[in-house]
C-alpha cells in the first residue's frame, strides 16, 4: 500500500511560482516512476511531468522550460517546481504512481493563477 500526499497549491499572480511536493508513505526506492498529472475544470486530467527513479524526465510541451520535476529519496518526497505561472496552468494536481502494476494517487492540490 502507498499513501502519496500533495502539497503547495494556491492562489499565485501570473508569472509567479510555486513548488508542489508528494509525500511518500513508503521509500521512493520501489517506486520507479512518479508522475504529475492535472485537471482543469471541464478538460480531461492529463500528464504533466514525469520522473524515472534513474532521474530521467519527461515534460508536456505547455510547461517545459517552465515547470521542473525533482525528487528527494532522502525524504521521499517529489516536488514539482512550477515557474512563470499562466492563468491556463490552473487546475487540480494530483501525484500518482505505479507499484507492483497497481496505481495509487493522492488526494490533489488546487493551483490557481489569477490577477
Amino acid at each position: 500500500q502507498v499513501q502519496l500526499v500533495e502539497s503547495g497549491g494556491g492562489l499565485v499572480q501570473p508569472g509567479g511560482s510555486l513548488r508542489l511536493s508528494c509525500a511518500t508513505s513508503g521509500s521512493l526506492f520501489d517506486i520507479h516512476v512518479t508522475n504529475w498529472f492535472r485537471q482543469a475544470p471541464g478538460k480531461q486530467r492529463e500528464l504533466v511531468a514525469r520522473i524515472f527513479s534513474g532521474g530521467t524526465t519527461y515534460y508536456t510541451d505547455s510547461v517545459k522550460g517552465r515547470f521542473t520535476i525533482s525528487r528527494d529519496d532522502a525524504k521521499n518526497t517529489v516536488y514539482l517546481q512550477m515557474n512563470s505561472l499562466k492563468p491556463e496552468d490552473t487546475a487540480i494536481y494530483y501525484c500518482h504512481t505505479n507499484v507492483a502494476g497497481v496505481g495509487y494517487w493522492g488526494q490533489g492540490t488546487q493551483v490557481t493563477v489569477s490577477s
